[in-house]
């Protein structure tokens, strides 16, 4: 069964640290080839969804140290975590989505770029029922719709197709401006380098 990252308030203890075992054990779980669809869709929610709940909580954990967890007492914190984490989560789904579709575009004459908004908002609808708000999926559906009016598909994979979602970490991240200023190219970095590892996963399962 493909394992699927949830986003519940209420388990957000118990989600931060399934998130680190399975980054942990990443490298030997099976990896299955994307032959449909629906399985560019599965891949797209979960590989989003690690790499948008690694980043944050690996940034929170480096800046308050190691009493981090106790942080989670505090229902405003959570509340901004919840924000955050749906928000960074939303456009690393963009960013994603628009990746695989250029890349198969170009070097797999996969033509059925169209299918993008039908990916993103089944992805959305989906989590709907995990507990993403609702405003903040109806905006992030209008923003992809002006990301789509722009989109040069045969260019897109190669041109900071994760630069997005790596400001998005930078701008959600419930951290001081002032730290997060001094932070900038390192939180950015860090997503940047998630990705990396995701874009070559990709390829790998796309192989022929």
């Amino acid at each position: 069964m493909a394992l699927k990252y949830k986003f519940n308030l209420k388990d957000i203890k118990l989600e931060d640290f399934k998130v680190y075992l399975l980054a942990l054990f990443k490298g030997i779980l099976p990896k299955k080839k994307i032959k449909n669809i629906e399985d560019l869709q599965l891949f797209i929610q979960k590989k989003s969804a690690w790499v948008s709940q690694v980043t944050l909580f690996n940034y929170l954990k480096t800046r308050m140290g190691t009493k981090w967890v106790l942080h989670f007492d505090d229902e405003k914190f959570l509340d901004s975590i919840n924000q955050a984490k749906w928000n960074i989560y939303s456009i690393a789904l963009q960013d994603l989505t628009l990746y695989t579709l250029s890349f198969l575009n170009v070097f797999h004459n996969y033509k059925e770029t169209s299918k993008a908004i039908d990916i993103y908002e089944n992805i959305l609808n989906n989590e709907l029922q995990n507990g993403m708000p609702e405003e903040i999926i109806l905006k992030a559906k209008e923003k992809f719709v002006q990301k789509l009016k722009k989109i040069d598909w045969e260019t897109y994979y190669n041109s900071w197709p994760f630069n997005d979602s790596a400001l998005a970490l930078y701008e959600w991240a419930p951290i001081a401006d002032n730290l997060k200023e001094l932070d900038k190219k390192i939180v950015l970095n860090s997503m940047i380098l998630k990705w990396d590892n995701i874009k070559d996963e990709f390829v790998k399962l796309v192989k022929v």
